[in-house]
């Protein structure tokens, strides 16, 4: 089982997202070079080597065409131009799909057709996405048979008032779709170099589809104002007896000579016949071959109204008309391409598309475990907390047990002062010589008043003695407050006095350098001392029949720390320091190991540092002695929560 970070987690989930890109654009370019995967029902056999076979094994090919009259018009028109395509191309069979503009890049996309036949307005959109072959233009079979026979055609009521281009600003129009050349593009195009503004000078069209009849009968039937309807609409439609010629105006009339229907429009290249890339060489050329072949008078031709197919002409007037209109040629959005691949790519979609939404699982999973774990640290380094304080207000306690004879002396003394100072004076204020005494000249007054003043100081000694036992055990969460180290120092030592004497040990303080406050915790900083004392005392026990007892406390100023001192002339280290320094670690068998640990916690906490040595392996030049131990403590002279803890060595 493998670990991962919180800041990695984010990291994680773009890699496999990365990876799922980099994976779809190598299965695009694989794909660019392999031919398509054969339709539903069509016979595949295994090529030499185990490949599959390329399009020569399948045996429906299906063309797309642009059904502008609708999807039976479209079989009606095609079919007889795929039964020809049969005929003359090997081992195919071509099926006509009338299609829409959307569906038509839909079944490209998903591979389902095979070839298009459709304007060079949606050939240019469609080459922009798809790698299409262009094989042949269609020759109009009027208009002499010419190549440029795509156009718009604007119509109105015979009866309108509306006579020019500009009459048609804001009226209520109809065309087919917004992305027909030969409708609303052409219209566009002319509007812009008439001066005016397509989007604001049509200000109501609504876009009806196809097929194309129900334009011009919104014309007919006034539910319209004015149509833009495909070149050579309005006279197929008028052939066919579904409206009649009369009853219609063309505006903007532009028509070439030799024309045989109305245009309001330039004319733009007629139809194109494209094949897809998934189309093998051998096969576009087969198509191609018969397609140039197609004769004028053969039924296909006559039914699809066409002369017959020639080489592809440049589309650079569609070009041209596409950059006036600023319809730039645009990569597909990521997300589009994304989707297009797992179109195509079924199987490895949804293999990738399940591998993500695993991945996204399993990072959900492991924030919710980091989560779960995070919540269970927090709560322990609480419990921690909480315990350390207990187990210093225990060691406290262990410490007051150790001197508790020196204290109860201590307190011993100022309570029998106070008991022999207020009996002397209940003696004398009961003696029958009271009112005498009382109405002196005072002298006996005094007396009183200065045995009342003894009483009071030997009370706020004992108070004192109360405050520090207090101190030492109410163990709390640091208060820092600026301090006068000298006095926590001396009340130290005042608190251990008994012990000392008892001990016979010399308790020395020396300063060097401008002494300044300090901001710390009083507290803890009378415990460190009282601790640090305690070790001392400890140590100097086994040295007591060899020389007196001495402990020397030296704190150095500096500008911007100090350093304190406690030398003592004892026996010394017989252990590692790191190892003292360990909760539950003593040399004294009676001992909780917890003194110099608890020491080194107080240190911690204000950022300072922590060293005990031997006096003999010290590194400080002004010891009293070169026998004994000494204890380091560097305090910073700002208490400052953000730096680093201590250092122990």
């Amino acid at each position: 089982m493998f670990a991962v970070k919180v800041g990695d987690l984010s990291q994680f989930k773009l890699i496999i997202l990365c990876w799922i890109m980099v994976m779809s654009f190598s299965a695009t370019s694989v794909a660019n070079v392999h031919e398509a995967r054969p339709l539903a029902g069509d016979l595949v056999t295994p090529t030499e080597g185990g490949a599959l076979a390329k399009d020569q094994d399948i045996r429906v090919l299906k063309v797309g065409v642009l059904a502008n009259h609708g999807v039976q018009a479209g079989i009606l028109r095609w079919q007889p131009m795929m039964d020809y395509l049969t005929e003359n191309v090997p081992n195919r069979r071509f099926e006509v799909v009338p299609l829409d503009f959307d569906e038509m890049s839909r079944q490209l996309l998903a591979n389902e057709i095979q070839f298009i036949v459709t304007n060079p307005g949606q050939y240019l959109n469609l080459s922009n996405t798809f790698p299409l072959s262009w094989l042949a233009t269609m020759k109009s079979r009027k208009h002499l048979g010419t190549t440029f026979a795509i156009g718009s055609t604007i119509i109105v009521p015979a009866s309108s008032s509306i006579q020019t281009l500009a009459d048609l600003e804001g009226v209520s129009i109809v065309a087919s779709d917004p992305q027909a050349l030969g409708g609303y593009q052409a219209v566009r195009g002319l509007l812009l170099k008439s001066g005016y503004v397509p989007e604001q000078f049509f200000e109501n069209v609504r876009f009806l589809g196809f097929p194309l009849e129900p334009i011009v009968y919104q014309v007919r039937d006034g539910t319209a104002d004015a149509a833009i309807t495909p070149f050579c609409t309005l006279e197929e439609m008028v052939e066919e007896g579904l409206v009649q010629r009369k009853d219609f105006r063309v505006i903007h009339e532009v028509t070439p000579e030799g024309y045989d229907c109305a245009v309001s429009t330039a004319l733009y290249p007629n139809w194109s016949f494209a094949a897809a890339e998934s189309v093998s060489p051998e096969t576009r050329t087969d198509t191609t071959l018969a397609l140039f072949d197609l004769q004028a008078d053969h039924p296909a031709a006559i039914t699809a109204r066409t002369l017959g197919w020639t080489a592809p002409i440049s589309q650079l007037k569609v070009i041209k008309l596409f950059q006036d209109l600023h319809i730039q040629t645009t990569k597909i959005p990521a997300h589009k391409a994304v989707w297009q691949w797992m179109v195509k790519n079924k199987e490895w979609g949804a293999g990738l598309l399940g591998l993500f939404v695993l991945a996204t699982l399993y990072h959900l999973w492991l924030e919710y475990k980091f989560r779960q774990k995070s919540e269970f640290l927090l709560a322990t380094e609480r419990e921690l907390q909480d315990k350390a304080l207990q187990v210093e207000k225990l060691q406290s306690a262990a410490i007051l047990g150790e001197i508790g004879a020196g204290l109860a002396h201590e307190l011993n003394q100022p309570i029998a002062a106070i008991n022999q100072y207020s009996e002397g004076a209940m003696m004398q204020i009961r003696s029958p010589e009271r009112g005498a005494h009382l109405s002196g000249e005072g002298a006996d007054t005094e007396a009183l008043y200065e045995v009342l003043q003894k009483i009071n100081s030997q009370s706020m000694r004992a108070g004192a003695v109360v405050h520090r036992i207090r101190g030492l055990l109410k163990r709390r969460r640091a208060s820092v407050e600026a301090l006068d180290l000298q006095a926590v120092i001396q009340e130290s030592i005042v608190l251990l006095e008994h012990e000392f004497k008892r001990a016979d040990v010399t308790a020395t303080v020396s300063i060097q350098g401008q002494a300044f406050r300090v901001f710390a915790d009083e507290v803890g900083l009378s415990q460190l001392m009282v601790n640090l004392f305690k070790n001392s005392l400890d140590a100097l026990q086994d040295i007591r029949q060899q020389r007196p007892g001495k402990i020397q406390v030296q704190v150095w100023y500096e500008s911007d720390k100090l350093h304190i001192l406690v030398v003592d002339n004892g026996s010394g280290l017989k252990e590692e320091a790191k190892a003292l320094v360990t909760s539950f670690r003593s040399t004294k068998e009676q001992g909780l190991g917890l003194g110099l640990a608890i020491c080194k916690d107080v240190v911690t906490q204000h950022h300072g540092t922590f060293t005990i040595e031997n006096c003999s392996q010290s590194q400080h030049d002004k010891l009293p002695w070169p026998q004994g131990c000494v204890v380091t403590v560097t305090l910073p002279r700002d208490y400052a929560p953000n730096r680093q803890p201590a250092k122990v060595s």
